[in-house]
């Protein structure tokens, strides 16, 4: 294939050019080699036939060889600059298929800054995130077997000892498998969250709403989670940030997941603080809580679904869920046109998102 294409691009420029350039010279040369001797003969009065075959003779001889060094020259260092030219390119196709072998690992060498250059930036730049996002697609898959496996064992057990009338059907045992089932109901409710959250651009129901009413309607209803933990509320509604054009429904969602993002990441007694800001691109709503500083390895994957920043801590309801909650927000958020950012260092923890 490559010696296909390298072949056929020497041919379809070089031989045309090269052929039309010859011809050119070649019946300049004989115009002009005429009118020489035509010129010769007035002058000094003889005939010029045999001199001006002879001459037209010579002339063609030298012109045949010189073309064909010259086209054996041209073909050389044309054949070498293209073969280097698109030796991206063969990378890419043997890379391409190692990609769609399941080889994300490979990349092309950078040899030029220019268009090929440029291809093969883009083409690294491709796999890199294919490579990404097959890892966390992997880890996802591993985090709900994880998720679905935990409950569902501790069911099997208690079902089983029932069962075999080694453990009581006391009410304990009954509130502790119900425990285990609302575990599993609620896994199940954010996976169908997230997928509505994926199609929530086709579904949108745009109005003008109050943000501040909204957000003052989220933390009454986290008001007692927060108190039994101690937690400080401050507010910093900003001028000009209440009125949004939004899906009343979808921006509850985003805003709810990160009230309960921050209640279940602020410890005991710390501070979360609600901000809104009106900035050239939109209005800006703001979450920050104390707590544990998150690395900066782990920030570019916060919003990746299933992703935790502390992968040892339980994934109860309390503990932070399945890591669906910042997933669902971006979604959310992205579908009315904005977007979404996460900051961590000594002041806190920040979540935002913008609306235009």
């Amino acid at each position: 294939m490559r010696q296909r294409l390298l072949w056929k691009l020497l041919i379809g420029h070089i031989v045309p050019v090269f052929t039309v350039i010859s011809l050119m010279v070649w019946h300049t040369m004989d115009q002009r080699a005429a009118d020489y001797l035509r010129l010769l003969g007035e002058r000094y009065h003889i005939a010029p036939v045999e001199l001006h075959r002879l001459f037209l003779d010579d002339i063609h001889h030298t012109m045949v060889w010189g073309a064909l060094a010259t086209l054996g020259l041209t073909l050389v260092l044309t054949y070498l600059l293209t073969r280097w030219v698109l030796r991206p390119l063969f990378q890419i196709t043997a890379i391409t298929r190692q990609v769609a072998d399941g080889n994300y690992s490979e990349r092309v060498n950078v040899v030029s800054r220019y268009e090929v250059g440029q291809l093969a930036d883009a083409f690294n730049h491709m796999a890199e995130n294919l490579e990404k996002i097959e890892k966390l697609r992997k880890n996802m898959v591993a985090d709900i077997a994880h998720e679905l496996r935990t409950p569902l064992t501790n069911l099997r057990g208690y079902l089983e000892g029932l069962s075999d009338e080694v453990i009581p059907p006391s009410p304990e045992t009954f509130r502790m498998l119900e425990q285990e089932v609302l575990r599993l109901v609620n896994l199940v409710e954010d996976l169908q969250q997230l997928a509505k959250a994926d199609a929530a651009k086709v579904f949108l129901d745009r109005q003008e709403l109050s943000l501040h009413e909204l957000l003052g309607q989220i933390m009454d209803l986290y008001r007692p989670n927060y108190q039994e933990k101690g937690i400080e509320v401050q507010w910093s509604l900003g001028d000009g940030t209440d009125r949004v054009m939004a899906d009343r429904d979808k921006l509850l969602q985003a805003i709810r997941n990160l009230a309960d993002n921050a209640w279940k990441y602020t410890p005991v007694g710390g501070v979360v603080r609600i901000i809104t800001e009106r900035k050239n691109d939109g209005i800006t709503t703001a979450f920050i809580n104390s707590g544990a500083i998150v690395s900066e390895q782990d920030i570019p994957f916060i919003f990746e679904r299933f992703f935790r920043a502390d992968r040892s801590r339980s994934r109860s309801r309390d503990a932070g869920g399945a890591g669906i909650g910042l997933a669902i927000v971006k979604e959310l958020i992205e579908a009315h046109g904005g977007t979404v950012g996460f900051e961590s260092g000594v002041e806190g923890t920040r979540v935002w998102f913008q609306l235009p």
